[in-house]
């Protein structure tokens, strides 16, 4: 046999023997399976077992073995819920999917006398569609409401448009008694026999006295006026109306008017009371007055008070308070007496009075010893009472940022300098601006100091407050009701020592626009004192009045009471005053130039100099100069 024939006979050998050796694995693989495996029937009798959610054909076999105990079966829902014997008490039931026809089932449970009945989800299925029908049905009912409410309150608000809106208390709980009002002794004194009459009437009528029918308050703002009628409310024990002058006007016709008698016939129902009305200047303005006056419905209104207050019927026992701070635009039949007989002036308050007002409201701040309130008081000249309540409120507010527990006199410094000049500012850095601005503000001070008629220095700055880059303040020693031609003139060369200074330091062509304000109140005083107050030598003639705007309540054309002629001579008195008081500041700080620059260095130094400070140092300086003039040569 050839070497071919024995190697094809080898490798046929060969795959026969490895096709053997496939099968006897693949034969010993499959015995497991044969001996190990669970037959058909023995699988589904465990699944029967084993599985919770039974299925039809297990639920039947569990019935036939008497495995089952009691079945409710549900045909709405299509489903049994089997409880099954030996079954712990508190096990759910198990849920089987029932079919169309259940007959066979049936007959099973009665063959083996299964407890079963038939309950049916339908009643707990309608409540709940109710419940999500209500869930849409309740917000739709819910808007109806509010529609019909709106349109009930629209339709009651137009039958009540001609009611008075006057807040009524029967016994007015404002918190204020006059204890509490402090600087206004005269208007309280005046104020307190309204009261006494509402309370002992007697008193009065048993002489023959009749009571004002009403009271008008007049005053700047912020001295209190609103503050006094909260206190007669307070005293005086009787119903109180209370109501602004603004809510009696509308854009309709007539409303006005009608909101005026209903508030008087409620009065009237509750005599004896008090009707307090706020600024009455807004329906008590003038009748007729052309552009600016000529408000229809304003005038029904005034028309109509004037009649309630003094008319045909007359009204017993109802007094009016009314208060304003503009009394020269009011009607005059509405100030004749009858009507308002009584007119108490409530102004700023005086020394004695700012101290009051200042004791009253530091009661509830704690204020450090040391504070002296006359001192405060003193430096506080033209504060009203509403500025002295801000004043202690801002140093209050100060104290508490520094994490002080006492209001200080830095605290009280500062306040009031926030409450004169407002914010402070940044302060400049060296520069020839900030020495620029240091001569300016020395230059109004050192003029001030040197004039006698002039106010006393109180504090110099160059720390920045509000618009202003430097601030001189003076403070005059006592109340001036009343100012002379010299202390005028006074105070024009010291309101022109700013300028003066810059241009005897810097010169003519350095002068800056910092004196804008400064010329502005010059011109204005030079003015006044030629038109107003006789002070120039056009001799003692008032040739203008104070301005009247035509909008409130005045005519529409303010003629000149002179001719072209006096109007030019007015303008050269105007010139020659201011001309003269800066030639004299000029001259001043020329005399004065060694002081002037050793003050502006202390300030660009310190940025700040104080009243008592300054004053020193001029009148140390000044005093030595005078030496040295004294000395013989």
């Amino acid at each position: 046999m050839t070497n071919l024939g024995k190697k094809a006979l080898i490798k046929g050998q060969s795959s026969k023997r490895g096709a053997w050796v496939s099968a006897i694995a693949a034969s010993l693989m499959m015995l497991p399976g044969i001996f190990g495996g669970t037959p058909a029937l023995a699988q589904q009798k465990e699944k029967c077992e084993e599985s919770k959610p039974l299925s039809y054909g297990c639920l039947i076999k569990k019935t036939e073995k008497g495995q089952v105990e009691k079945v409710e079966l549900d045909e709405t829902e299509q489903i049994a819920k089997v409880y099954l014997k030996g079954q712990k008490p508190d096990a759910p039931p198990l849920q089987v999917r029932l079919l169309a026809q259940n007959t066979e089932l049936i007959n099973k449970f009665k063959e083996k006398n299964v407890d079963f009945a038939e309950v049916s989800s339908a009643n707990s299925r309608a409540v709940v569609g109710l419940l999500i029908n209500l869930m849409w049905i309740l917000p739709l009912v819910a808007l109806m409401l509010l529609f019909l409410r709106r349109s009930t309150n629209a339709s009651s608000q137009a039958m009540n448009f001609g009611k008075s809106k006057a807040r009524f208390q029967m016994e007015a709980k404002t918190g204020v008694k006059f204890e509490d009002v402090a600087g206004v002794e005269e208007a309280k004194e005046d104020l307190e026999e309204v009261v006494t009459f509402l309370k002992q009437p007697e008193r009065f009528t048993a002489v023959g006295a009749r009571i004002p029918k009403g009271v008008l308050l007049i005053g700047p703002p912020g001295t209190g006026k609103t503050l006094l009628a909260k206190a007669i409310a307070g005293e005086a024990g009787v119903p109180f109306f209370s109501i602004s002058g603004s809510e009696f006007v509308e854009m309709f016709v007539g409303v006005g008017a009608s909101r005026v008698r209903d508030l008087f016939k409620k009065a009237k129902e509750n005599a004896p009371c008090l009707i307090f009305i706020d600024e009455i200047d807004a329906v008590g303005r003038q009748r007729g007055a052309g552009i600016g006056g000529g408000n229809d419905e304003r005038e029904q209104t005034l028309n109509q008070l004037l009649t309630e207050m003094d008319g045909f019927e007359g009204n017993t026992g109802i007094i009016i308070i009314a208060a304003t701070n503009r009394p020269d635009v009011l009607d005059a039949a509405l100030l004749r007496p009858g009507r308002f007989d009584r007119q108490v002036m409530v102004d700023a308050p005086d020394l004695k009075g700012r101290l009051e007002i200042l004791k009253v409201h530091a009661r509830n701040k704690k204020i450090d010893p040391s504070v002296s309130l006359e001192a405060i008081a003193r430096r506080t000249p033209g504060f009203t009472g509403a500025d002295l309540a801000n004043l202690l409120n801002e140093a209050a507010i100060l104290t508490a940022r520094r994490r002080k527990e006492a209001v200080t006199l830095l605290e009280i410094d500062a306040a009031v300098d926030r409450v004169v000049a407002g914010m402070e500012g940044t302060a400049l850095v060296d520069s020839k601006s900030k020495r620029l601005i240091a001569y300016h503000e020395v230059g109004h001070a050192l003029v001030g100091t040197l004039l006698k008629e002039h106010d006393p220095v109180q504090k110099v700055t160059l720390i920045p407050r509000g618009q202003a880059l430097g601030l001189t303040w003076f403070t005059p020693n006592e109340e001036q009701g009343l100012i002379s031609r010299s202390q005028l003139k006074a105070r024009i060369t010291a309101t022109l020592g700013g300028r003066a200074a810059e241009e005897i330091v810097f010169g003519k062509p350095e002068v800056t626009t910092g004196a804008s304000n400064d010329l502005q109140q010059v011109t204005g005083m030079a003015r006044q004192m030629v038109t107003r107050f006789g002070m120039s030598e056009l001799g003692p003639l008032s040739l203008e009045n104070q301005s009247a705007e035509v909008f409130l309540g005045r005519d529409w054309m303010n003629k000149s009471d002179y001719s072209e002629e006096i109007a030019a001579k007015i303008d050269s008195q105007v010139r020659e005053i201011v001309n003269n008081c800066y030639i004299k500041a000029k001259e001043l700080l020329q005399e004065n130039r060694i002081v002037l620059e050793r003050l502006v260095d202390l300030l660009a130094e310190q940025e700040t100099i104080e009243g008592d400070l300054f004053r020193k140092i001029v009148a140390d300086n000044v005093q030595v100069a005078d030496a040295k003039l004294a000395v013989p040569h």
